[in-house]
């Protein structure tokens, strides 16, 4: 249920129809809009009676909310969502770029990195300290070392920072090294991380499941969402299916239907998506394209000895050329890199 109020509703009018809300035992969400606010309605395991609400003073329309994923869907919130970091924005009429090494392994590779990026005018580096791997035996990051040297790169050049969690345990630790926290492929139905991240102050960037429907993966956003934290990112990352040409099939049909759906911003990941290094490009331009709010690109500068997925990581020279090119055709999808 929405309850959307009069342009000229005043504040206590506002405050008493969250109040009504709560007392029903319900949970309200006000979002003040450009011309009014409305407040959405959740906690109900049944309709919610409309006669009280309705009747309060400032209220002028109540609205039902068909989709499963209330805050999360344009029903509720019709207006698109800008995530701001101290560096940037996603979201609206800019393009993102977020890149960096698919894990931190050492602190002068990463300070490299990041000041590579910040020549070429990218303020969100991605690593990870924490790495889900599929075998047991493979180099599963450097955890809270990882951490430290993310926070020191920070410190040195300016650049935010994007890093995965993977454990409640380690959220705090987290949270305070990132600018944005990536919950990964493999997470997204990780109820207990969704619900903890949350209660969080910082942005989360939401990675597709492996073989998720759009509903699913509105509907792990919600989790999120529902606990309070409103700074959303949704990355398409490649889904599993039949094909042996690339890792993943990069689902970029996927972005229209979901913006038609959903207020989020979303952001393409075409490294894990192609898993091979040649493909990135294309498929990056090809995000552009499909109306992707950013990319999310794996670099490195010397692809070929890196400590984590060198097969689907750009080099240095390959990533300024990707970089010239998207500068130089996102205004014709009326966009500009942020």
């Amino acid at each position: 249920m929405l309850v959307v109020m009069l342009q000229n509703a005043l504040d206590q009018q506002i405050k008493a129809v969250i109040s009504a809300i709560t007392s029903m035992g319900l949970n309200a969400h006000p979002m003040p809009g450009t011309t009014r606010t409305a407040i959405g309605i959740t906690g109900n395991l049944t309709a919610v009676n409309p006669q009280l609400l309705a009747s309060m003073p400032g209220v002028l329309e109540l609205v039902r909310v068909t989709r499963p994923y209330k805050l999360a869907s344009r029903e509720m919130h019709p207006e698109n969502t800008i995530v701001l970091t101290p560096q940037t924005r996603l979201g609206g009429n800019t393009f993102t770029l977020i890149a960096g090494p698919c894990s931190v392994e050492s602190e002068d590779i990463t300070l490299r990195i990041a000041e590579f990026l910040v020549s070429e005018g990218v303020h969100l580096m991605r690593a990870g300290a924490f790495k889900p791997r599929t075998s047991p035996y493979a180099f599963q990051g450097m955890g809270r070392d990882g951490l430290r040297i993310l926070s020191h790169v920070r410190q040195k050049t300016g650049i935010g920072i994007v890093t995965e969690l993977m454990d409640t345990n380690e959220a705090d630790a987290v949270e305070e090294a990132a600018d944005i926290i990536q919950i990964g492929a493999r997470n997204m139905q990780n109820y207990a991380l969704l619900k903890r991240v949350g209660m969080m102050s910082k942005p989360v960037l939401l990675k597709r499941g492996l073989a998720a429907t759009l509903e699913e993966w509105l509907m792990a956003a919600e989790y999120v969402l529902a606990g309070g934290n409103s700074q959303v990112i949704l990355c398409e990352r490649g889904v599993r299916t039949f094909n042996d040409h690339s890792r993943n099939t990069l689902d970029l049909s996927v972005i229209p239907p979901l913006q038609a759906t959903s207020h989020l911003p979303v952001l393409v990941d075409p490294s894990h998506g192609t898993g091979k290094r040649a493909y990135v490009p294309p498929m990056a331009l090809a995000g552009l394209a499909a109306g992707a709010d950013g990319l999310l690109v794996e670099v490195h500068p010397d692809p070929d000895h890196a400590a984590s997925d060198g097969m689907q990581t750009i080099d240095f020279p390959t990533f300024t050329k990707l970089r010239k090119a998207l500068t130089d055709l996102s205004p014709f999808f009326g966009r500009s890199l942020a």
